[in-house]
Order: C-alpha cells, then sequence, then structure tokens
C-alpha cells in the first residue's frame, strides 16, 4: 500500500512538471502582465501626502482608510485587482469616467464626459446620485467634508497617484543602494 502512494505521488509530481515544460504552449488568450509595483513605504506615503495640493496634504491617511472601509464592499483599489459592484479605483486618478475596461458602467458614467480628478471625486462622495443623475451606484455618500478629504487623500496615497513632487522627495529620502 505504502508502496503504491509513493508511485501514485510520483507520477502526480512528474504529470504536474511536464505541464510546465517547454514544450506547453501558452495559452490563446494569454497576454503578460506586468508585475504590481511593489507597495510604498511609510516614507514614501508620506511624500506623496505632502505633494498633494491642499486641502488633500493635510489629509489624514488613517481616517480616510477607515472611512474608505464603507466603500471596501464594492471596490478594491489594488493593482490589477477585481472589479467588484464597483470598478477597481487603482488609477482612478486622471482616468476618463465610465472608461475601465471590463467593467461595466452605467449609461450615466459612460457618456459623462469627464476625468477623475480630486474635485470631481468630492463631489461625488459627497452624493453620486445628485452628482451623476442615473448613475448605479446605491452608496448614499459622505456627509462629512473632513471625510472626504481624507479619502480622497488615502486614494490618491494608494491608487498609484504620483506628483512629480513626491517622487523627487522619494528618491531625495531613499536610502542609497
Amino acid at each position: 500500500m505504502r508502496t503504491a502512494l509513493i508511485l501514485a505521488s510520483a507520477l502526480a509530481a512528474s504529470l504536474s512538471l511536464a505541464a510546465c515544460g517547454e514544450n506547453s504552449a501558452p495559452a490563446a488568450d494569454a497576454t503578460p502582465k506586468a508585475p504590481p509595483p511593489p507597495a510604498l513605504t511609510e516614507a514614501e506615503k508620506v511624500a506623496v501626502l505632502a505633494a498633494l495640493p491642499a486641502p488633500y496634504n493635510a489629509g489624514d491617511l488613517e481616517n480616510g482608510r477607515r472611512a474608505f472601509a464603507r466603500c471596501r464592499s464594492c471596490h478594491t483599489i489594488t493593482p490589477g485587482g477585481p472589479n467588484m459592484a464597483g470598478p477597481n479605483l487603482y488609477g482612478v486618478f486622471g482616468r476618463q469616467a465610465g472608461a475601465l475596461d471590463k467593467y461595466s458602467y452605467s449609461h450615466a458614467l459612460r457618456t459623462a464626459g469627464f476625468t477623475w480628478d480630486a474635485e470631481k471625486l468630492d463631489h461625488w462622495l459627497e452624493n453620486p446620485k445628485t452628482f451623476l443623475p442615473g448613475n448605479k451606484m446605491t452608496f448614499a455618500g459622505l456627509r462629512d467634508a473632513t471625510d472626504r478629504r481624507d479619502v480622497i487623500a488615502f486614494l490618491k496615497v494608494e491608487t498609484g497617484y504620483a506628483p512629480e513632487t513626491a517622487k523627487a522627495a522619494a528618491i531625495a529620502t531613499a536610502p542609497a543602494s
């Protein structure tokens, strides 16, 4: 019995290795993906926050993270993260509204004709239904201006936004290699 178990394990290992061999062809629709960027260090997050325009440079990232917890049931913020009930928000700043591939937006967002920036997101977060009637977001909004400021600062830091001054500051404070 022990010998049969060892042979079965060896056969399974051989088959799985053979599937990874040089002769295995990639799937026809497989496209190589760039690895996600490394996570920012705390020093880099501080540099990005400091480089944001007022009032976002005074944002409280911890409060922004807590306030964003209400959004996590519908949105992800990681590079290449999945769309859920709402689209992935990584790279949202500077993106055309309603334009993320592989997400089914409402007609209102597909035809909105604007690019996401902090001011647009602030108005959206205050009350999505009145900001853009006809969108399908069910979230009632963040009424507190401080919470909105902090969520926007948090998203700018966590979703790949990097103003040039923050990049320069991060390079200047990075330890030499």
